[in-house]
């Protein structure tokens, strides 16, 4: 691009996951520990907040669109965590499935999800590297 071409990222408005249901996505994430930002049934959406962020997960109802199994490799959306150790323990007490058991990674844990349209949501923490993380 030329100069007079260019554009600046300015960060994220939101991440679209679609979904089948709408009712069924917001249960499906409320148990995972998300909460309602706003929701427009009429225009089958949902953002789901995450911490203190403006840009959320936005569920959008795609029509025709059944439960599936996560595709591998597929599109990931990491969260952050204090503790994705902790995290996997209340997303089981939630009725939440784990994707697998808590794995490390070079700056933590993770624990990944998938929601019953294969969109898959993990929590990853900085117990490892706690200087690259957020101050909560």
């Amino acid at each position: 691009m030329s100069d007079d071409q260019s554009y600046e990222l300015l960060g994220f408005d939101n991440v679209l996951l679609p979904v089948g249901d709408l009712g069924a996505a917001v249960g499906f994430y409320e148990r995972a520990g998300f909460s309602v930002g706003f929701r427009l049934d009429e225009a089958g959406i949902a953002v789901l907040t995450v911490g203190g962020e403006t840009p959320g997960l936005l569920l959008r109802v795609e029509e025709a669109f059944g439960h599936r199994p996560p595709p591998w490799p597929s599109a990931r959306v990491w969260i952050e965590v204090s503790d994705a150790r902790e995290a996997a323990r209340a997303l089981r007490a939630a009725g939440v499935g784990l994707l697998d058991e808590p794995f490390p990674v070079a700056t933590g844990w993770t624990v990944e999800i998938a929601d019953p349209w294969g969109n898959v949501i993990g929590f990853t923490d900085y117990t490892k590297r706690p200087e690259l993380g957020r101050r909560p």
